[in-house]
């Protein structure tokens, strides 16, 4: 895709000053009015905002999830009013009633972008550095989708990935991680602008932050162009050709004075995150020639600005070339069709009677990690949005199967499906977060489940975002034995389970693993996080009909034997088991226990109250049970009930050691069991 200078056309430098102005002051007002905000990044970028999107933008306005249309990715997210000027001022619908309430409640202009609440907003941006992973990912599904789909003549899946990034995005650390990345895989559609303006909240970053960051790319494999002056927007605009052209990522320099046209503030922290204020806000006008009231934008600088033209021209042009690649290329058209809607495939009911037969296939007692690549050898090549990934565990998360082809030995007649993303459990959540957000693929990766701790603000975007994005997190528990405290994950189910959106699902078995499978890939509203065992575990012993239990979220496993259930005992994953041994213990000394699995609590939550009080029998007491930290368990139980877990680290040693030692153990759970019963009879009296 070449540079389209038609926007353009002939308009001299200060009006092309002016255009970039009408930015600058959309988004003084905007903070002015809101009296919160951060002004001085977007008046700093304008320039360069305007020689990208006027200049080589490849956009509709009128329909923002036109699937060939360049992804434009705001990481510094705090310079919001940047993004919502250009989306304001080139035609999306996002009117100028719109900008005025910024920062309003319910106003379509948040204080950080957000996806899905502004049209043309590709991701949710604020945690600074996690926008640039997700432009890696969008830049990564853009080469994937590409190498599958292209045919000779016929490249319907050619855009490049545009992301803005400051000082701020290129301080933390996932910046290494995914740049890194995309510098090795040669991801030459992923254009980044570094707005060099040398300033953070404390002030100026050279007392803390001074590396050469032009050689740091460099060394990451990156084309470095520049520094350029971000303020010249013919070099901003020669410097994009550049990179348009080039084999690798590009990383443009762009020198900019923050607060750019403030007599008094530019250069400072002071313009970063605060208002000008309304004296200094008059001297900006005066000192730029703006001559206009607040939120006054002239008709003339409008329709310089106005790219819905252009746009429908773009796409319907791509549509020509797509329906000409659907006449040659039926099927791959459908199929591209379908991938990029997010829909699953017409034969997926046949698929999942396949993954529940795999499971119930399994007798002997198996880890689930090791059920869930099972349940994968089904649905991986069933599913070629798959699009699988390891933190350089790949032999321990299991998440690997006979069809997985990674990027090293992947070919052009069998698409890439997997990738080894290394020891970089942060840049891969993000990551995956932009493959899902560019479309055509449903992304799943994996690592420890106490390396989530290294992940957890992107699985929090995933979930604010909703996207249908999958976490394989592997050695749930002290049950992975003798690498210890370190390694074992104790406060982890339980915090995961308080991000909203996020579905943890801690399954006991093959059958309740392929269930999780199954129902994470059917979400259509956030992600799922499995967290599997690294130890093995038997079968249980399921009811014919017990796909459609498990799918609640929460079910009786095991009913008590001779009457009403005097004790509820709830437990997951590997306790299951060990819930079901104390059972039959109670049996033996004449109580009476129900045992009930609770795979999901988010999705039992969700189930109406008939089946959530079918399961938990109002006024029978309840005892949980699981090798975590407790707490979350009292929603469920109760001040009365009781709860069997570790509230402290792990240790090292071998696992039936460690159940031992912290009393996670069927003889100790009856005991809890007996005492609960005990005292609600005590009660009674």
């Amino acid at each position: 895709m070449n540079s389209d200078k038609s926007l353009q056309s002939v308009i001299d430098p200060a009006q092309r000053r002016r255009l970039a102005n009408a930015v600058r002051f959309l988004a003084i007002d905007a903070v002015e009015a809101a009296n919160s905000g951060h002004p001085g990044a977007p008046m700093g970028m304008a320039d360069m905002a305007e020689a990208l999107w006027r200049g080589h933008l490849h956009h509709n306005p009128a329909n923002p999830q036109w699937a060939n249309r360049d992804r434009f990715v705001l990481s510094n997210g705090h310079a919001s009013m940047l993004l919502y000027a250009l989306l304001h001022l080139s035609g999306y619908d996002l009117p100028l009633q719109e900008i005025q309430r910024f920062r309003k409640l319910h106003s379509k202009t948040p204080g950080h972008p957000e996806y899905g609440c502004t049209p043309g907003v590709e991701t949710t941006t604020g945690p600074l550095g996690q926008g640039l992973a997700n432009a890696v990912g969008m830049a990564l599904a853009e080469r994937l989708l590409a190498r599958e789909f292209n045919r000779p003549g016929h490249d319907i899946i050619d855009h490049h990935t545009y992301a803005f990034a400051g000082d701020g995005c290129l301080m933390e650390g996932i910046s290494h991680e995914v740049c890194s990345l995309a510098g090795t895989l040669g991801l030459n559609k992923l254009i980044v602008y570094y707005d060099d303006n040398g300033i953070s909240i404390d002030g100026h970053v050279e007392h803390w932050f001074g590396e050469d960051t032009a050689r740091r790319f460099a060394a990451y494999g990156w084309k470095v162009i520049g520094p350029i002056d971000g303020h010249d927007v013919v070099a901003v605009e020669r410097a994009t050709a550049e990179a348009k052209t080039s084999d690798r990522p590009s990383f443009i320099v762009c020198t900019t004075s923050i607060g750019w046209g403030s007599p008094n503030k530019a250069g400072s922290h002071d313009v970063h995150g605060a208002p000008l204020g309304k004296a200094e806000v008059e001297a900006t006008r005066r000192a730029l020639g703006w001559e206009y009231p607040p939120f006054d934008i002239p008709a003339d600088i409008y329709k310089a600005w106005d790219a819905r033209a252009h746009g429908a021209k773009l796409e319907q042009a791509w549509n020509q070339r797509f329906d000409a690649y659907a006449r040659e290329y039926p099927e791959l058209a459908a199929e591209l069709r379908r991938r990029l809607q997010g829909e699953l495939s017409a034969d997926w009911p046949q698929t999942v009677r396949r993954l529940y037969a795999a499971a119930r296939g399994l007798s002997a007692p198996t880890a689930t990690r090791k059920a869930s690549q099972i349940a994968l050898e089904t649905l991986v090549p069933a599913l070629p949005e798959l699009f699988g990934g390891s933190a350089d565990l790949t032999g321990s998360n299991l998440t690997a199967v006979k069809d997985s082809r990674t990027w090293a030995t992947g070919h052009v007649d069998r698409p890439v499906n997997y990738l080894s993303y290394g020891v970089r459990e942060f840049g891969m959540a993000a990551m995956m977060n932009g493959i899902a957000l560019h479309g055509g693929f449903a992304p799943y990766g994996g690592t420890f489940l106490v390396f989530s701790d290294y992940a957890r603000n992107a699985l929090r975007m995933a979930a604010l975002m909703q996207q249908r994005v999958v976490h394989v997190f592997s050695h749930d528990s002290i049950g992975l034995g003798e690498d210890g405290p370190t390694h074992q994950a104790v406060e982890h189910a339980p915090s995961l389970r308080l991000i909203p959106r996020l579905d943890v699902w801690r399954p006991a078995d093959a059958l309740e693993t392929a269930v999780a499978w199954k129902h994470a890939l059917e979400r259509r509203d956030g992600p799922s996080a499995l967290l599997l065992s690294r130890q093995n575990l038997p079968q249980l012993a399921h009811a014919e009909d017990a796909e459609q239990a498990i799918e609640r979220g929460g079910y009786v496993v095991a009913e008590a034997e001779g009457g009403a259930p005097q004790v509820v005992i709830l437990a997951t994953g590997s306790e299951v088991d060990i819930a079901l041994q104390a059972r039959q213990l109670l049996a033996a000394a004449g109580l009476r226990a129900r045992v009930v699995s609770m795979p999901c609590t988010s999705v039992f939550d969700r189930q109406d109250a008939t089946w959530r009080d079918a399961v938990l029998v109002p006024g029978v007491p309840r005892l949980a049970l699981e090798a975590a930290h407790p707490d979350l368990w009292r929603k469920y139980v109760g001040l009365s009930g009781a709860v069997v877990g570790i509230a402290d680290f792990g240790e090292s040693a071998p696992a039936p050691q460690l159940y031992r030692h912290f009393g996670i153990t069927a003889e100790h759970t009856a005991e809890v069991a007996t005492r609960l019963v005990q005292c609600g009879a005590r009660a009674g009296d």
